[in-house]
């Protein structure tokens, strides 16, 4: 079909190019002018393409058609034509009714309800719960017309006008438009009258009328001030000078914050400034929250920053960041081709840029910077280039104080150092109380003292972080950029997790009772690996090809693609907190997905500074999400059954209570000063919480009494103490009821009859520290031979020298198998055992030796999945079969 395509921007060069990918021919493409020496980019595309451009400022004049811009469309021929999101014309009669299918035209809205240009303004304005666009034939009324095709959405609560476009109207308007232009071609199009009623007729607003009304709920407030956001923006007046709201959301906390009160004439109570932004309150006491503020000068700042006067002092540049600054000076100039030189007052708008430029700079930075994501709210507010080049470079160097003035910090002075400790949830992006306000208590197990309140995340909260998930994952820029840019912000986040590992692994001992040097070495420094591992893969991920069966004269291929799979619940352990957090979740983000995290209610801060990096780092807000709670609450809610998973959650990552039967063996054959050595390490390290802790021991008749001595000569040489201490080797257990645990654990091993060689009881000082403990002569039957303590506690049994197959029978008797360890010199004994184990992992002289490009996991009820290694991604991404035939 012959086509006019009459328009601009992307919207409008979309439209061309997939018109033209159709196989439709476009006979002429009708814009605006240059402004500022710029062409529009649906005009540049179409001549790049050599297709007929003609670029007019109007149609007609005092009501008339021009005749020479009517004869040079008549002129080409067109059989319909297209008028993508182009109201701004005024295009005569018989333009529209010229050709044989007439004229179409998109709108965003869902007509009759609002027409003219700013219907996505009052769609929410307005509190509509649903939006979408329309696409019309149109008449002398350019938006009166018969309807053709329709397309709604939700409208989420704290919808702008630019979540709207980007989300739902920019993509699914640009199909909706070839879809229409294809049933035209069918002779399908349907023609639908449309109806007066419920039509409004607003147009653009102007300033003067978007001055706030105080006397209203604050829904209603919120809407109007997101309705009117970028043009021209909701008003009032307050300290002697018009201050203009911008991007607004609803606060449902329900808590009013602290902050500095700023009047308002007229409003039903005084805003307060917070850290993170400005309260505001409608006449039913509700709150909304207003993040950005302009000055009656033009100035756009941080409402938060309202009352601290005039910003910090400048950045001194490094070389590399001055070079950095000279490559986005020329970006620019290039955006701005009529400014003749660009220096630090050079403003981005007053020099003639739009809306456009704004996705073009955004772009341009991000392909100069190594990925950087910046959001178009950053133009916005730092629009003279001295201040955008402080903000970029705050931004490259992690020190983008925004994002700090949003977290309200628990503050304490530990192991030299100022720890800065986030304490709330985690989600889209942003701190946030719980439901209700309701938290808890988080305990030091180095002397039971409280560490801080934890908000405590509720049902609600899971649902609010899930459609936070699921946003980010379907809607946000995680799932746009490419697999090389995702494994650069993964690499930027290990990058920060090593700056700040001394304050994570002295979190790791605070919160979880870890010694300190073990923290920093595997709690914290494997995390650190994890991370940069699976930063790795993420370009690595790749389907495959499949010959199939080929059916003549047909031929026939099948490719298979690697998919995420969506939002993933992971629950979390409290042994190792900010470790198994990474092994886990690394892995899940490298496939592309989306995270909801539940740390261990006793062990959450670790998780919260992750979180606190992750902004950092640049990961696009809503990715990952943190909700420190009950396991039966949360845990539950995101998929841990009772009926009420979260149907939006589509896998589960999951290391928890469930008993594990753990075996190691050692062979009269072996090195005996290093199986003492290691069998110590196996059971102690960690204090015993450890995942894979050789829970039981087998040991053969003829080393057995040697083996056991020293073993309790060693554990009287181990310093129990603060795990802050560099020196100390055994630091308390997690929590009360786990040291209770070990007591029972302990007095029921004595009660079956099993030697205690020593140790046994809780260490008579502060804290919850117990003692390491050594039992033998366990037998079979015994508690403590089948169930595992998760402590120190070393359990001993012995077998009859050279019988290999009764002790393998005796090891695998158990429903559990997640590791294993053997010691021998003998290379055909190692070999035999490490196949008849039934056991995810088995050490050979050595234990604990765990890589991240290792798969790590359990068989039989030890666990179906694998952490750690490309095994990992696999758990984390879908296979999509596609079959052509050509």
């Amino acid at each position: 079909m012959k086509i006019a395509v009459i328009g601009q921007s992307l919207f409008g060069q979309e439209v061309y190019s997939h018109l033209r990918k159709e196989g439709h021919e476009i006979v002429g493409v009708f814009t605006i002018p240059d402004k500022d020496g710029k062409a529009d980019p649906l005009g540049l595309q179409a001549e790049k393409d050599g297709v007929p451009v003609f670029k007019f400022p109007r149609w007609r004049a005092r009501g008339q058609a021009l005749p020479d811009v009517v004869a040079i469309y008549q002129a080409l021929g067109a059989e319909l034509n297209v008028l993508p999101f182009c109201s701004q014309f005024i295009i005569p009669v018989e333009v529209i009714s010229a050709p044989r299918h007439g004229s179409i035209i998109y709108h965003p809205s869902l007509l009759p309800r609002h027409r003219g240009a700013s219907a996505i303004n009052w769609t929410l304005i307005h509190g509509d719960k649903k939006g979408g666009f329309t696409i019309f034939w149109a008449d002398d009324g350019l938006d009166t017309g018969d309807l053709l095709l329709q397309k709604e959405c939700e409208v989420l609560p704290d919808d702008t006008v630019s979540t709207l476009y980007n989300r739902f109207l920019f993509p699914e308007g640009i199909r909706g438009m070839v879809q229409a232009v294809r049933l035209i071609a069918e002779g399908k199009a349907p023609r639908v009258p449309q109806p007066e009623e419920g039509a409004s007729y607003e147009g653009i607003q102007k300033k003067e009328t978007a001055r706030i009304n105080w006397d209203q709920p604050a829904e209603a407030i919120h809407n109007w001030i997101r309705g009117n956001d970028k043009v021209p923006g909701a008003w009032t007046e307050a300290c002697g000078q018009t201050l203009t709201f911008f991007n607004s959301t609803l606060n449902t906390a329900g808590l009013v914050p602290e902050g500095e009160v700023l009047a308002i004439p007229g409003a039903h109570r005084p805003g307060l400034v917070t850290k993170a932004g400005l309260i505001l309150f409608g006449n039913d006491d509700r709150m909304l929250l207003v993040k950005n503020i302009q000055l009656e000068d033009g100035k756009m700042i941080p409402a938060s920053q309202f009352f601290k006067g005039a910003a910090s002092s400048a950045l001194e540049l490094t070389e590399a960041e001055l070079v950095t600054a000279e490559a986005v000076r020329s970006a620019w100039k290039r955006i701005l081709p009529s400014v003749s030189q660009v220096d630090d007052s050079t403003d981005f708008f007053k020099s003639g840029a739009v809306s456009v430029d704004v996705v073009r700079l955004v772009e341009e930075v991000r392909e100069l910077c190594d990925g950087l994501e910046l959001e178009n709210e950053d133009v916005y507010m730092a629009t003279a280039f001295g201040d955008f080049i402080q903000l970029l470079v705050r931004k490259l160097r992690g020190e983008d104080e925004e994002g700090d003035s949003d977290i309200n910090y628990v503050e304490k002075s530990v192991n030299k150092l100022e720890l800065r400790m986030p304490h709330q949830l985690f989600i889209g992006g942003t701190f946030v109380d719980a439901e209700g306000g309701q938290t808890y208590d988080t305990i030091n197990p180095t002397d039971g003292s409280v560490i801080c309140q934890v908000s405590l995340a509720q049902v609600s909260d899971v649902d609010k972080a899930v459609a936070a998930a699921k946003d980010a994952f379907e809607n946000g820029r995680w799932g746009k950029i490419s697999a090389r840019d995702r494994g650069r912000l993964l690499y930027r986040l290990a990058d920060l997790m090593e700056q700040h590992q001394e304050e994570l692994a002295t979190i790791e001992a605070l919160d979880a009772g870890a010694v300190y040097t073990l923290a920093l070495k595997t709690h914290v420094g494997m995390s650190i690996q994890t991370f940069r591992y699976f930063a790795g893969w993420c370009d690595k991920i790749q389907g495959s090809t499949i010959p199939i069966n080929q059916a003549r004269p047909n031929r026939n291929l099948t490719l298979t693609k690697k998919e995420p799979v969506g939002v993933c619940g992971i629950i979390i352990p409290w042994n190792y907190p900010l470790m198994m957090l990474s092994w886990k979740t690394a892995a899940c983000l490298a496939a592309g997905n989306t995270v909801v995290i539940k740390p261990a209610q006793v062990t959450p801060l670790t998780a919260l500074k992750f979180a606190e990096l992750t902004l950092k780092a640049g990961i696009p807000k809503g990715v990952i999400n943190i909700l420190p709670g009950s396991g039966s609450l949360v845990g539950q809610r995101l998929g841990g059954g009772g009926g009420t998973d979260h149907p939006d959650v589509r896998k589960i990552g999951f290391t928890g209570s469930t008993e594990v039967g753990k075996h190691i063996m050692k062979f009269a054959d072996c090195d005996l000063s290093k199986a003492v050595q290691m069998g110590m390490s196996s059971v102690f390290f960690n204090k015993g919480e450890n995942c894979i802790a050789a829970g039981r021991l087998f040991v053969e008749d003829s080393i057995h009494d040697q083996f056991v001595r020293r073993v309790v000569e060693e554990v009287g040489k181990m310093k129990i103490g603060n795990p802050l201490d560099r020196d100390t080797d055994h630091g308390p257990q997690n929590h009360q009821a786990h040291l209770n645990k070990l007591r029972e654990y302990c007095q029921r091993g004595v009660r079956e009859g099993a030697t205690l060689a020593c140790g046994g009881n809780q260490v008579p000082r502060p804290g919850f520290f117990f003692e390491p403990t050594v039992f033998t002569d366990v037998e079979d039957h015994m508690f403590i031979a089948k169930e595992e303590s998760f402590g120190p506690i070393m359990v001993i049994s012995r077998f009859a020298d050279g019988d290999m197959d009764g002790v393998l029978s005796r090891a695998n008797a158990t429903e559990f198998g997640l590791a294993s360890g053997v010691f021998t010199r003998d290379i055909n004994k190692a070999l035999y055992v490490s196949d008849k184990l039934a056991a995810g992992t088995v050490f050979v002289n050595t234990y604990n030796k765990t890589d991240v490009a290792a798969p790590f996991g359990g068989f039989k009820q030890s666990g179906f999945g694998k952490d750690l290694g490309e095994a990992a991604l696999n758990e984390y991404l879908r296979v999509k079969t596609v079959t052509f035939e050509y």
